[in-house]
């Protein structure tokens, strides 16, 4: 059944991808070159925070469950005060990536 399952998935990203080649607001994420994903959550990267408030606004207002991606845990406040390096990228995707529907219906 796996096998089935990831093939049902990759589709699903396969059609994602080919959606957001259109729309330039957002990057759909696709496996790099020489991996094989198996799609598990699909994710789309847009501009800034507020062009991701308003997709997520403007989809979810639409009936079409999206989420931002989760927090980084240096910025939970069990973590806050740990040390860490420069983690200003993670910052700036979590401010702009967004989980889009990524279930597979049989």
């Amino acid at each position: 059944q796996l096998n089935e399952y990831v093939a049902v998935k990759r589709v699903l990203a396969l059609q994602y991808k080919q959606w957001f080649d259109d729309y330039e607001e957002a990057e759909f994420f696709s496996e790099p070159s020489g991996a094989r994903s198996n799609y598990w959550l699909n994710s789309i990267l847009l501009e800034d925070r507020e062009a991701r408030d308003q997709f997520l606004q403007y989809v979810n207002d639409a009936g079409v469950m999206t989420r931002p991606i989760w927090t980084p845990m240096h910025t939970l406040p069990m973590y806050q005060n740990c040390q860490h390096s420069d983690l200003s990228s993670a910052e700036s995707i979590e401010a702009r990536l967004v989980s889009i529907p990524s279930s597979v219906l049989k």
